[in-house]
């Protein structure tokens, strides 16, 4: 789950245009990440992108 989580944030910073730490903080404090942990959620069988993109989206509805 590593390898993905810094697939993700790597996508992240590059989306935003931010630094990769601050992708990271970005990640762990939103929903996404919550959900990605949930192995009842299933969004862990995802692509990195479409992670990112769900990401994206929980951010522009803040």
């Amino acid at each position: 789950m590593w390898n993905k989580i810094g697939r993700i944030v790597t996508l992240v910073a590059e989306r935003l245009d931010i630094e990769p730490e601050k992708a990271f903080d970005v990640f762990y404090e939103s929903k996404t990440c919550e959900r990605l942990h949930d192995p009842q959620d299933y969004l862990y069988l995802m692509g990195d992108l479409y992670i990112v993109d769900e990401l994206v989206t929980e951010l522009q509805n803040k």
